[in-house]
């Protein structure tokens, strides 16, 4: 069994990827570090964690764990995935990996010179939803693809909140924003050319909490909206000459709605509904990273995929300064 530890007691790792990681055929969680060892001790006593550490060196330089996940906040991720990576361990690190496409050269540099596996924790990518998708359009189920909508918003003005603090990383395009670009990147296999957007920040947290963007694919548009002080809403539309595929639940499968996908014919004659009631995708993504970290044969989410998507959030925060498309 591959032996992961986790750096760091964030609540995602606790109520999400911890669980997968025990309901997993190939992985068992052997470790997890806190900098507060107490904090540290309190989790590994919940989880039934063999080993609890005081602080996140101390972990890495352990031999009792294979590979790492990082659910520290977004200001450190590239810093303890090179910890990690240089430590010989493989990494799955939380999203967004970085806040600037740059700053992933340094660790991709890293995961080379120790050959090890690095790859940002997009769940979405292993969701055999999404497979479905990407199957569909592929297969010319809806024609040509002409246009892709999407929205993601929830509503958060807690200020202790990770995500309302400009200096940990927060903001509604680091966390959410991610999410329509990579489905639309992964389900079409192709890459924007430009943006439009509009963005706003919050006047006491300075961070940005709703954004409008149109990005052109060349063949096909993206247009999608992100928000952090509205309610709470998830849709994903690929709408092309023949019919359209709507995704219910696109991002939160399993908390948000159906996990399913509806695909209309152009002229509603016929509706076929594809349901997947064993998503489980946090369990699916640590079950393939294992299997591509050991040498087999697993898709998992490139760092040079993370350079792409990152390339466009960076090319929407310029454009959201001007009324002028920006070349991603």
């Amino acid at each position: 069994m591959f032996r992961w530890g986790i750096l760091s007691t964030a609540k995602i790792g606790r109520e999400l990827v911890i669980p997968a990681i025990q309901d997993s055929d190939n992985g068992i969680v052997a470790a997890i570090a806190s900098r507060d060892a107490a904090r540290a001790g309190e989790v590994a006593a919940r989880f039934g964690i063999p080993k609890a550490f005081g602080s996140y060196e101390e972990m890495l330089a352990s031999d009792t764990i294979d590979g790492v996940y990082i659910p520290l906040p977004t200001s450190q991720h590239i810093e303890w995935s090179i910890k990690a990576a240089d430590a010989g361990k493989h990494v799955l690190c939380e999203k967004p990996i970085a806040l600037h496409a740059s700053e992933i050269a340094p660790l991709i540099a890293a995961r080379d010179r120790n050959r090890v596996l690095v790859s940002e924790a997009f769940m979405v990518t292993y969701s055999p939803v999404w497979l479905k998708v990407r199957e569909l359009l592929a297969a010319g189920a809806i024609g040509t693809l002409r246009q892709v909508q999407g929205a993601f918003a929830y509503y958060n003005r807690d200020p202790a909140n990770m995500r309302n603090q400009p200096g940990l990383g927060g903001g509604g395009l680091p966390d959410i924003g991610v999410y329509p670009t990579v489905t639309t990147r992964f389900a079409t296999g192709a890459e924007p050319l430009r943006v439009q957007a509009t963005v706003e920040r919050d006047p006491i947290f300075g961070t940005d909490v709703y954004a409008s963007i149109r990005a052109d694919f060349g063949t096909f548009e993206l247009s999608f909206y992100i928000a952090t002080q509205l309610a709470a809403r998830q849709l994903m539309v690929f709408h092309g000459d023949e019919g359209f595929i709507e995704v219910k639940s696109p991002f939160n499968a399993n908390r948000w709605g159906a996990e399913e996908l509806e695909l209309t014919s152009r002229g509603h004659e016929s509706s076929t509904i594809f349901r997947y009631p064993d998503n489980r995708q946090y369990r699916r993504e640590v079950e393939a990273f294992v299997t591509a970290a050991r040498g087999g044969a697993a898709e998992v989410f490139s760092l040079e995929s993370s350079v792409a998507n990152q390339k466009l959030i960076d090319a929407v925060y310029r454009a959201g300064t001007h009324a002028t498309w920006e070349p991603v």
